[in-house]
């Protein structure tokens, strides 16, 4: 039988056919495959394969007369910018050995060029290497392009990730007016949840059935027969694809292991994935620490102080930073597992044990004190480790977690985190006893600029503790994703305060001297001197259309439509994770059916078994049917998520094998640069 582990271990697997490959070759990849290989044993794979070099996918790389092996691995389409870089690259060197890969398969190819049905051979490949032996100025040199669906990435033992898909985002309501402009009227949609996939953009389409494909590969290289169920418009439409697709069909009449896999859209509850609440060591880490450049997930850890050098301007540019990444079977992985997967004071104890363990092991005078533990304190545990190379060497994973976890206490926007969390307990208190409109209102005091502070004073709201515009604009999200379970009201009501909000926010934006990142994406400015206060109030009007559909995102469930348990009297409010509802439904002892859960058929015998169930009882497939179980998010999972998932199997169904996949590992501040700034309808394919 198969287990979770045997999923985790499949990526590196997948690389197989690109490390077979490398030997004596340079190595080009763009970002998001290096964010996959980076969490399945990183550049030093391709090295111990035998790879020359790895360097970036961009048209200012070449290599030497010395170099005739090239292999590039790319996560989009062999079409638009991706070739003009590869034909760059090539125009620039003397290569006289091309092997491409690509992550999408020969199947979307034909989709992206306009060719339906089914061809012999993979033609668009075999023309593609045809270009490469003219590039490359001699059509005797040898040029390969194949498909290898290197997408997925293992973070942890309960959590693989697909960066190649991290912007993929499930539609809102709002996006309905672009997708019916260009449909007569009497065929245009009300809800996302009419969506299919033909009525999607084509380079939406091409990254839905990328995914499809992608998972498809998966499951064929494990021998599984999966049901496919869904929660969520663009879940459903994920998960027909897999139902349908040709391969799939094939393979599951002949595979020997069975699974179920349930597809959930992540606007189902945003409330879980921006609140503070969810008091985990990682969710910090990943919040105030910089991001690694081009990754979406992993971040910079300063590593100076296991160093003698001295803090400089310039000493975060002498060297390398460390990451949280942890591939090896190690006490690092160990700790990364625990961190994960613990609420934030457990996690805070096993970095210390593990520092402390490590410290013992090489006989370093470690002093231990009893009192609460510091950021000073960790520190002091990993430079005991300076003056010890081979010590150094043994324990980087785990002093690498143990600063990056100092780094982030002593991180002055993690006062913040306490501040936003006050913030959101009032607001639920408050949802239950008023209307929305009284409800935002409270919001409006936190977005006037401080009496007797001046414009030039604003920008240093970053290292107080209180909400500057971008904990607001969190707060607002979530508060949108509530809005359903406050008291009714009338909606002009709600227009004018939104009109209040709008202005406000508009003017406090205007005011600060610097833009976080995500201000500058939303409201599409390069510096803060481009601002202007129709761009802010413009961006303002565009961000509350989108908040305004995600009030409205489970209006098409029947069962699991609130999240959000009112007071009565004796017991405070309480916020209900969504997840934890669909996971007490799947595990439920009495296996009832869920009418929110849908189960996508994949066949004539599932769509016999549908027709007959409306005037006789038939049995249909259960989420809990199978030995594992994938809960797939669509549109990312939280670190406190990944430890909820794990308590509530332990509490209902101890023993489950249970593996989450998703199309990233979210911090808070992630979400609103999903919703506001994100073309989810045209995502990036690389043409």
């Amino acid at each position: 039988m198969l287990t979770t582990e045997d999923f985790t271990k499949l990526p590196l697997q997948m690389w197989e056919k690109v490390l077979s490959k490398v030997k004596k070759a340079v190595v080009f990849m763009d970002d998001k495959c290096a964010e996959v290989l980076h969490w399945s044993g990183g550049a030093a794979t391709l090295l111990e394969a035998g790879a020359r070099n790895v360097k970036q996918f961009s048209s200012f790389e070449a290599c030497g007369v010395n170099e005739p092996k090239a292999v590039f691995v790319v996560s989009t389409l062999l079409k638009g910018r991706t070739v003009d870089i590869i034909k760059d690259i090539i125009s620039f060197s003397r290569f006289q050995y091309c092997v491409v890969f690509t992550t999408v398969a020969h199947s979307v190819h034909l989709l992206a060029n306009n060719v339906t049905g089914e061809m012999e051979g993979n033609p668009v490949f075999e023309q593609f290497e045809e270009k490469l032996c003219e590039w490359m100025g001699n059509m005797n040199y040898t040029a390969e392009v194949m498909h290898a669906p290197v997408v997925f990435a293992p973070v942890s033992q309960r959590l693989i990730i697909t960066p190649t898909f991290a912007h993929l985002f499930p539609l809102l309501s709002p996006d309905l007016d672009t997708i019916n402009a260009k449909r007569p009227e009497k065929k245009r949609f009300v809800s996302p949840n009419d969506l299919d996939m033909p009525s999607l953009p084509a380079e939406l389409q091409i990254e839905v059935k990328s995914l499809v494909s992608a998972l498809n590969a998966m499951f064929d290289a494990t021998g599984t027969k999966e049901e496919s169920f869904a929660v969520g418009p663009m879940s459903r439409i994920i998960a027909g694809e897999l139902a349908n697709h040709p391969q799939a069909r094939n393979r599951r009449k002949t595979a020997p292991n069975k699974a179920s896999i349930i597809f959930m859209d992540r606007t189902m509850d945003l409330t879980g994935a921006v609140g503070h609440h969810g008091d985990n060591l990682v969710e910090k880490i990943l919040t105030v620490l910089k991001p690694l450049p081009g990754h979406v997930t992993d971040v910079q850890v300063d590593m100076l102080e296991l160093t003698s050098l001295q803090r400089t301007p310039y000493s975060q540019n002498t060297l390398a930073p460390g990451c949280l990444a942890q591939t090896q079977p190690s006490a690092a992985g160990s700790l990364w597992e625990a961190m994960l997967t613990s609420k934030h004071k457990e996690g805070l104890m096993e970095v210390r044990r593990h520092l402390v363990e490590a410290a013992s092991k090489e006989k370093l005078p470690i002093k231990m004190s009893m009192g609460r533990l510091t950021p000073e304190e960790l520190c002091s545990y990993v430079k005991l480790f300076q003056s010890s190379w081979g010590a150094l060497e043994s324990h980087s994973g785990v002093l690498q977690l143990g600063l990056a976890t100092a780094q982030a206490l002593r991180h002055p926007s993690l006062s913040r985190w306490d501040a936003c969390l006050a913030f959101e307990r009032l607001l639920l208190q408050a949802l239950g006893d008023s209307d929305f409109p009284a409800v935002l209102r409270q919001l409006l005091p936190l977005m006037k600029p401080r009496v007797g502070e001046d414009s030039s004073s604003l920008g240093s709201r970053l290292g107080e503790d209180e909400c500057g515009p971008d904990e607001l604009i969190l707060l607002l999200v979530y508060l949108y994703s509530l809005a359903d379970e406050a008291q009714c009201t009338e909606r002009d009501t709600e227009d004018k305060l939104e009109r209040d909000l709008i202005g406000a926010l508009t003017l406090l934006i205007t005011r600060e001297t610097e833009l976080s990142p995500l201000l500058l994406k939303l409201t599409g400015c390069a510096t803060p001197e481009d601002l202007t206060t129709e761009r802010a109030h413009s961006a303002m009007e565009k961000m509350f259309e989108t908040l305004r559909g995600l009030s409205h995102a489970r209006d098409h469930l029947k069962q699991l439509r609130s999240v959000y348990t009112a007071s009565d009297g004796v017991h405070q409010a309480t916020y209900r994770p969504f997840l934890r509802q669909i996971l007490e439904e799947v595990f439920h002892p009495d296996r009832h059916e869920c009418p929110d859960i849908e189960h996508m058929s994949g066949g004539l015998t599932d769509l016999l078994k549908t027709g007959f169930s409306m005037f006789m009882k038939v049995s249909r497939p259960h989420p809990s049917d199978n030995p594992l179980l994938f809960l797939f998010l669509v549109g990312g999972v939280t670190p406190s998520e990944l430890r909820l998932i794990k308590e509530t199997i332990n509490t209902h169904k101890p023993g489950t094998q249970v593996l989450v996949l998703s199309t990233r590992l979210l911090r808070p501040t992630d979400i609103p640069e999903l919703l506001f700034t994100t073309q989810r309808l045209v995502p990036d394919i690389g043409v």
